[in-house]
């Protein structure tokens, strides 16, 4: 059972507004008071942690990885060491999905949502980059595994497998190759359409994979409720605006991977990896990954028509939140760490200010998400909270000041000098 503690003297964040000097008690991992100004402890029981001079904020939300399984659970615990308290798994192998919730369980792991497969067509995306970041044998078997959706019968079963899993939502993916250094097999559009329409059908929410703006149109045009990338192919224009809108969709724009993809986010990478606050939470494959780059961009692609797009959609109120494309094999990524990266390309390259890019992360995240009981610092919801030396509210880069983090009120053990 999760202890009842009291943070106080701490500015917070709730998710939305900012209490400059305030409170919160948690008891039985839910968040029962938050007020500005002092509270009382309940009883002489209660572990009391007065900050003065830190921040308090909702636990991240990434809502873009795709986790491993390996001995050491580095996917989900290493997300939580850096205040990831939530990832958001964008992919996996369906036999994988019941291990890592059992995995997410662990105090000091992350909790874990899925949409388990992803809706695939034999040759298409994501096969090109399992079989660069694999062995040829290992490739095969993976991706043998996945749907081969090729008419409404196939639509109809892979729509039931996914719920016979419990998805957190439906992923799609529209790879035309056309920000990518190869050619990738499509699936047409009238399928795409009749799968978005099933996820609805059965209340799941549909998000979809795309990198080149013509894909991004007609996943949007599909009826999906969000893109889990932005394109870079070229720049934005007036009807990617308007497909945005039309539809109420957000965008998760995974700005680092696209960086990664391009080959322009190197020196970047290797300046968070290098960084002492992150380092020391950082495994060996993370470290070697941060200094290389996936590569598989087309002479087309630039992270700047990338950075664009967001700031485009931004200013026509669209809603963007915070993903990663986190990957373990993938180059330029590591779990927990890319997610302050991607926060600091929000607020240095998109013109978001560092509230609106933690609101990305947090609230904005959990609601489109369809997350009810997370994102926030509110009466009722879980104790998923970070604490941070400073205010990354005045500067982003102060997210990586780690002092605390809390998952349903219970405090990842990285962190067990809290009350010092």
């Amino acid at each position: 059972m999760s202890p009842t503690f009291l943070i106080k003297d701490v500015c917070i964040f709730d998710g939305e507004k900012v209490i400059p000097s305030g409170s919160v008690l948690v008891e039985n991992g839910l968040i029962k008071q938050v007020i500005e100004g002092h509270l009382k402890a309940p009883d002489a029981s209660t572990i009391v942690i007065s900050k003065p001079g830190h921040t308090l904020i909702p636990g991240l939300i990434d809502g873009h990885v795709h986790a491993h399984i390996d001995d050491e659970n580095s996917a989900l615990k290493q997300s939580l060491k850096f205040g990831l308290t939530t990832i958001c798994d964008m992919h996996q192998e369906a036999e994988n999905v019941s291990k890592l919730r059992e995995l997410a369980a662990d105090p000091d792991a992350a909790d874990y949502k899925t949409s388990s497969q992803a809706a695939t067509i034999s040759g298409g995306w994501p096969a090109p980059i399992i079989s660069a970041h694999h062995s040829p044998d290992e490739a095969r078997a993976m991706i043998s595994s996945w749907p081969n959706i090729q008419n409404d019968e196939d639509v109809e079963v892979f729509i039931k497998s996914r719920l016979n899993d419990k998805v957190d939502y439906v992923k799609l993916i529209y790879e035309d190759g056309h920000a990518l250094s190869m050619k990738v097999k499509s699936m047409p559009m009238k399928v795409q359409k009749a799968i978005v329409e099933s996820a609805h059908r059965n209340g799941l929410l549909a998000v979809a994979h795309a990198l080149s703006l013509h894909g991004t149109i007609e996943m949007l045009q599909a009826g999906v409720d969000g893109m889990v990338h932005t394109f870079c192919d070229q720049m934005p224009t007036e009807a990617i605006t308007q497909a945005y809108l039309s539809t109420n969709a957000f965008c998760s724009p995974t700005l680092v991977v696209i960086g990664t993809l391009t080959g322009e986010g190197l020196k970047e990478q290797k300046k968070y990896c290098e960084d002492p606050r992150a380092h020391k939470h950082l495994d060996d494959q993370s470290i070697n990954s941060l200094h290389r780059c996936v590569g598989l961009g087309s002479s087309e692609a630039k992270v700047e028509y990338a950075y664009q797009s967001v700031r485009q959609l931004k200013a026509a109120g669209v809603d963007i939140t915070l993903g990663t494309d986190s990957a373990g094999p993938a180059h330029g990524t590591a779990f927990g760490l890319s997610a302050h990266q991607e926060l600091g390309l929000l607020v240095k390259e998109c013109g978001f200010t560092p509230k609106e890019a933690l609101r990305a992360g947090t609230s904005l995240a959990a609601k489109r998400l369809r997350f009810d009981d997370r994102g926030r610092i509110a009466e009722g919801l879980r104790a998923d909270l970070v604490l941070v030396e400073g205010n990354p509210l005045q500067d982003i880069d102060h997210t990586l000041n780690l002092r605390g983090v809390w998952k349903k009120g219970i405090l990842c053990s990285t962190y067990n000098g809290i009350t010092a």
